[in-house]
């Protein structure tokens, strides 16, 4: 078995973290897609949603295409073939979905759109099972969930560019607004995107990435001399499952209930939401480029340093943008003391992953418990702070739920990425709950979900004890 790195390997990790930025650019991109499809094929409500779920059903599909290909072949596909290999076909995939919109533009066929937009998340669900793994097994353990926080931080850089480049492609600048719009122009963007992944998957295949990197392809631990020949026979990883659909749920649910909030509730017009909607998704942003501070650099000092300037870096980015939509930034700037709470946060966890997930995860509840107990512009800071409490938890849980799988890791990043269907479900339990009580109190879905994070955090550290592994103990060597 080779050493453990010491640091991590930034020319192997640069062109892994771009295909975290595709993923953050495509599916923030669909909200434009969402209105554009709705009026052009003059949709209702409901059906123009089925963008969302074409995309995110393509994750779960592809997670079960995977696993039963792994079952009937009789052993793990991105093992054999692997991991660089699996990335650079999971982008061809995808790239033949973009491919799709040009026939589908040409017909005016909203089935056809569809299926590209599932045939680009296929090829995503492919990339993030072997991606999250790749880039925690980059360098050293102790800093693996920052790495993964880093790409997380990327990814958001692409849900907030996304959006805008795409408008930009489709309807042109804002002061020069095409009064109707032709669905042909979405050719011209997811055209020049499956070339942009075909580039990229020739990179990666030319790249320095470790095709077996030792971290993931280890013998699997053995417990009272039981070997575990399967990702479920490990509890870390079944209990992470259930951590990961209620993640992503209450992340998802929090920003996709708000705009309806603040127009009934609080009597918001909806082109004056977008801004507030924004700032949620630029919380993740702030909130990871806050966690992954720690895999730049060993100094404690410079650590210290980068914890308040990473934060209000983003920050800036999300003000920058906003600026240039002219959108008045004036109630955005006390925003700037919530984002306070993030970094005292981060520095009480000390990069120990389950102790940052149970401390964000109670501010989670905190924040859900003040907006629901409050009115006004103080409910929706508090609502949209979850934004912060949610950005390092999903690198947190991956990095919990995989370790210590060994040769069984790729089966378990797929059995977590076929969780992401937790956005579509605890979204429609959530708006369940805002008919039968109202929307203000259906938040208290949201606080079901971090008090199991909360859980998880508590006995998956038990768990990882008793197979020999202590994040504190690799957190005190690092430094």
């Amino acid at each position: 078995m080779r050493s453990p790195s010491t640091q991590t390997n930034w020319a192997q990790f640069v062109p892994l973290a771009s295909v975290f930025f595709f993923w953050g650019f495509v599916a923030a991109s669909n909200d434009i897609l969402i209105p554009v499809f709705k009026n052009a094929f003059t949709l209702e409500n409901w059906q123009s949603q089925l963008v969302s779920v074409a995309f995110y059903i393509a994750y779960t599909v592809g997670s079960v295409v995977y696993l039963l290909i792994s079952y009937v072949t009789g052993g793990d596909v991105i093992n054999r073939i692997g991991y660089k290999n699996a990335l650079a076909l999971g982008l061809t995939i995808s790239a033949l979905g973009t491919l799709l919109f040009y026939p589908a533009a040409n017909t005016k066929s909203f089935p056809l759109m569809l299926t590209g937009l599932f045939v680009v998340a296929f090829g995503f669900s492919l990339q993030q099972t072997v991606a999250n793994p790749l880039a925690i097994a980059l360098g050293p353990l102790h800093t693996g969930s920052q790495r993964l926080t880093l790409a997380g931080g990327i990814n958001n850089l692409g849900t907030t560019i996304g959006p805008l480049l795409v408008s930009f492609a489709i309807f042109g600048a804002p002061s020069a607004q095409k009064a109707a719009m032709d669905i042909e122009s979405v050719k011209i963007p997811y055209l020049v995107l499956g070339a942009a992944f075909l580039v990229v998957a020739l990179l990666l295949k030319l790249s320095s990435i470790p095709d077996r990197p030792a971290a993931v392809v280890e013998e699997e631990i053995t417990v009272s001399n039981t070997v575990r020949n399967s990702a479920l026979h490990y509890p870390q990883l079944v209990l992470g499952m259930i951590a990961i659909f209620v993640y992503v749920g209450v992340e998802v649910s929090t920003a996709s209930n708000l705009p309806a909030y603040m127009e009934k509730d609080l009597g918001f017009k909806t082109q004056d939401i977008a801004p507030y909607i924004s700032l949620y998704w630029a919380s993740l942003m702030i909130g990871r480029w806050t966690g992954a501070v720690e895999a730049f650099t060993e100094n404690m000092n410079l650590r210290q340093v980068l914890r308040f300037i990473a934060p209000y870096l983003a920050f800036g980015v999300f003000l920058g943008v906003n600026r240039l939509m002219n959108h008045d930034l004036t109630p955005f700037y006390i925003y700037g003391a919530v984002i306070v709470v993030l970094i005292v946060a981060d520095i009480a966890s000390k990069g120990n992953p389950a102790r940052m997930l149970f401390i964000f995860s109670v501010l989670g509840i905190t924040a859900l418990a003040i907006g629901m107990a409050t009115r006004g512009m103080v409910s929706v800071y508090a609502f949209t702070s979850v934004g912060l409490f949610c950005s390092t938890l999903w690198p947190c849980i991956f990095t919990l739920a995989i370790s210590g799988l060994g040769k069984h890791t790729s089966q378990g990043s797929s059995f977590l990425i076929m969780m992401i269907m937790g956005g579509g479900l605890v979204s429609l339990l959530q708006g369940y709950m805002a008919d039968v009580v109202s929307i203000h109190a259906s938040y208290i879905v949201g606080v079901g979900c971090f008090a199991y994070l909360a859980f998880y955090a508590w006995q998956v550290t038990r768990i990882l004890k008793k197979q020999g592994i202590a994040f504190d103990t690799t957190v005190s060597s690092g430094h």
